[in-house]
Parts: structure tokens; sequence; C-alpha cells
């Protein structure tokens, strides 16, 4: 009885000095040192702006037939998100400020806080749409954990990859050990269940590890491997009972030209997007979304953009999207080390899948997977934890435009030093 009681003892105690004791050692470090407190990346944040700007009018003109028809009140959906977004941009400015490398000592706990809150989804009651994703708050609000969980698996990835980066050639150091965390989090996320939350984890989590090529030579056979494995889990979803098998079968294999075996929601969007043309019918001047389009505010968003701004604005849309992603990279690799590389990479390449999935499913490219458009669709939760990410994205390039400003000054003063010794030697040459 008293070993059991030990045990109980040293386990309770691990778990307090890995959560509470983390978070205050973090209390220390948590401002950017003073010698990197550099400016943010202005063009990065000005775009940032631009397309939140963007999303939120796109998402008024696509959500406001719905909220109508569902609460008698035009503005119930675009309203909660405009202030969502402030509370976001609240949060990305003190996240901008602060050390990234702190929430390296968040890692376990926000891993916890991510487990309890899949497990108490589970226990909520049951949504629409037969699943169990959401928690349910007092006063009606709602947080769906498979945000946090990006966010989390994020921080903890970027952190084993960074400790373990002398080993990285061997399979444990490099996939193994950092994949362990994430299949707690596939588990219950399968029992909600949430397929694309889990394709989503799964490609943020292949895309740290390739990117910093932590496997090294077992790289190469682990990538048929995964993708073997990628196939018998969208074989079982395709032969299994359920929506997912409905929706492999709708759209799985059939170019977008071809509308006969689609589902009614991808149907519904490929019409949208063919009436919008070359420039569109106009901001407000959709047909689709006035009930035809399903989840025409969330899922299929990119639907709505298609007819009312046509395929100009598409391209203006993928384009602001992609000059993002090349900055966020820059911003990445320019970071002073691995951790801030790996952890910008992991931030960058969330909003990089969910846009490729995103305009995928509503183009019929690939099945309808419920992938939100990242700053566009309806969602609190996912545009609180996009603008907290993006945050932690502008500490890292405050650190980095830190870091190439005093290169750049050592080596101003290395080239005035040289230029005075040339002086010198031609003046006592005369």
């Amino acid at each position: 009885m008293s070993t059991a009681v030990s045990i109980v003892r040293t386990l309770l105690g691990l778990l307090f000095d890995h959560t509470i004791g983390n978070i205050v050692r973090m209390i220390p470090i948590i401002r950017l040192p003073k010698l990197e407190r550099g400016p943010v990346s202005r063009g990065f944040l000005a775009l940032l702006l631009g397309i939140l700007f963007f999303g939120l009018t796109m998402l008024f003109s696509a959500s406001y037939s719905s909220a109508y028809a569902t609460s008698g009140k035009l503005y119930s959906i675009i309203k909660p998100q405009v202030m969502i977004a402030l509370v976001g941009l609240a949060f990305m400015w003190i996240l901008s400020n602060i050390n990234y490398r702190a929430l390296r000592l968040m890692s376990e706990s926000l891993y916890i806080i991510t487990i309890v809150l899949l497990i108490l989804a589970l226990l909520s009651p049951e949504d629409t749409n037969g699943t169990y994703r959401w928690v349910y708050l007092p006063g009606g609000a709602s947080f769906q954990p498979s945000e946090l969980a990006k966010f989390s698996l994020m921080i903890w990835t970027a952190d084993m990859l960074d400790r373990d980066y002398d080993k990285e050639n061997r399979l444990w150091y490099g996939a193994i050990k950092p994949a362990l965390p994430l299949l707690p989090i596939l588990y219950l996320l399968h029992k909600e269940p949430h397929n694309s939350a889990m394709i989503l984890l799964c490609l943020i989590f292949a895309t740290m590890l390739i990117c910093t090529l932590s496997p090294g030579r077992w790289l190469l056979p682990l990538v048929p491997a995964c993708a073997v494995a990628g196939s018998y889990f969208l074989k079982g979803l395709a032969s299994g009972e359920g929506y997912a098998a409905g929706r492999m079968d709708a759209a799985w294999g059939l170019a977008p030209l071809d509308t006969a075996g689609m589902g009614w929601q991808t149907l519904q969007s490929i019409y949208a997007i063919s009436t919008g043309g070359m420039f569109g019918v106009g901001i407000g001047a959709s047909v689709q979304k006035h009930q035809w389009l399903p989840y025409a505010e969330n899922d299929f968003i990119f639907g709505v953009i298609g007819e009312e701004l046509g395929f100009f604005g598409c391209v203006i849309l993928i384009g602001a999207f992609a000059v993002l992603l090349i900055m966020g990279i820059m911003i990445a690799l320019r970071a002073p080390d691995l951790y801030g590389t790996v952890l910008g990479i992991g931030i960058i390449s969330q909003i990089a899948w969910q846009v490729f999935l995103h305009i995928a499913v509503g183009t019929a490219l690939i099945p309808n997977t419920g992938i939100s458009l990242p700053f566009f669709s309806s969602g609190g939760t996912s545009l609180l934890l996009l603008l907290s990410e993006m945050g932690v994205l502008l500490s890292i390039s405050r650190a980095g435009n830190a870091r190439e400003q005093r290169l750049a000054e050592q080596h101003r003063a290395e080239t005035e030093r040289m230029l005075q010794r040339t002086r010198y030697r031609s003046r006592a040459a005369r």
C-alpha cells in the first residue's frame, strides 16, 4: 500500500512540476530579450489585416441569409465573429510582444488541457450532425477542442524536434517519439468523429518533420509507409457506415464537370462557382447562398466567393494567401533558432493545408471534409486560435528582424573599419 501511495505521490509531483512548475519558470523569460525586440514584419501584418477584413466582408455576405433563416436576425453570425476578431487581434498583439520560446514551457500544460477538453467533448451533448465535437460553456457559448489541438501539437512537436535535433537520424528521436503525443489526440478525434481534424493534424505534423528532415535516412521509407497507412484510412472510411462513406462515394475521383454522382453540397458549390463567371455577380448578389448551398458561411464559403467575385476574385484570394504563406515561410527561416523555425513552419503549414483542402472540397477535387477557410469561414474558436498563432509568428519575426538588424550593423561597422584602414594606408604611402 505504501509503495502505491509513493508512486501516486511521485506521479502527482511530476505532473505538478511539468504544468504549474513550468508556468512559474516561464514568467522570468516571458518578455523578449532587449536585443530581440525588433520590428514586426509590417508587410506580413498589413496583408494579414487585409485578408481578415476581406474575410469578414465575405462572411457577412455569405451568412446573412442563413442568419435570418435560423434566428430572424441578419447579424447573428457576423456580429459575434467580428467581436471574436477584435479579441483575437488583442491576443495577437499580446503574443507578438512575448518571447515565443516561453511557449515551449507551456507545451505539456496545453497538451493536458487539450486532452481534457477532447474528453469533455465526448461527454457533451450530441450536435446536429450526430457528432461530439464541441464543449458547451455557460451562457450558450461553445468551444471546439480540435482547434486547440492543432496549436498544442505544433508547440510540442517543435519542442521535441529542437531538443533532439542532434539525434535526428535515429528513427526513435526523429519520428516515433515526436509522434507519440499525436496518437491520443487522433484516437479522441476518431471517437467524436472528426476525420477532417485528424487529416489536418497529420498533415501539419508531417510537414514539420519533412521540413526539418528529422527522420534523416528513415525519411525515404517513412513516406511510402505513411502513404499506405493513409490509403487504408481512406479505404476504411469509404467502406464503412456513416456520413464519411457517403461523401467519399459522392465526389471521390470525379471531375468537376461530372455532376452526376456529386453530393448536394458539392453540386451546389459547383453551381455557385460556375455562375460567377469571370468577374462574378457582385458582392451580396449570390443566389446559391439563399438556402441552396449548405454551410455557405463555413465549409463552402469559397463557392459564394466564386459566385460573387468570379474567377478574378478567386485568383486574388488564392494569390493573397500565397503571398502570405511565402512571407510566413521567410519569417520562419529567419528565426534565430531552430525552435522558432519549426514552430513557424507548423503555423504557416496549417493555413496552407486548410486553404488547399477547403478550395479542393469546394471545387470537387476531393470529398467534402468540412475544412474551414482561414479568416473567412464562420467559427469563433478557429479565428481566435488562428490570430493567436499569427501573434506567435509576429513574435518570431521580431526576433528574426532584430537579429538581421544586428548583423547588418556589424557588417556596416566592419566595412567602415576596413575603409578607415584603407584610407590610413593610402595616406601613409603618400
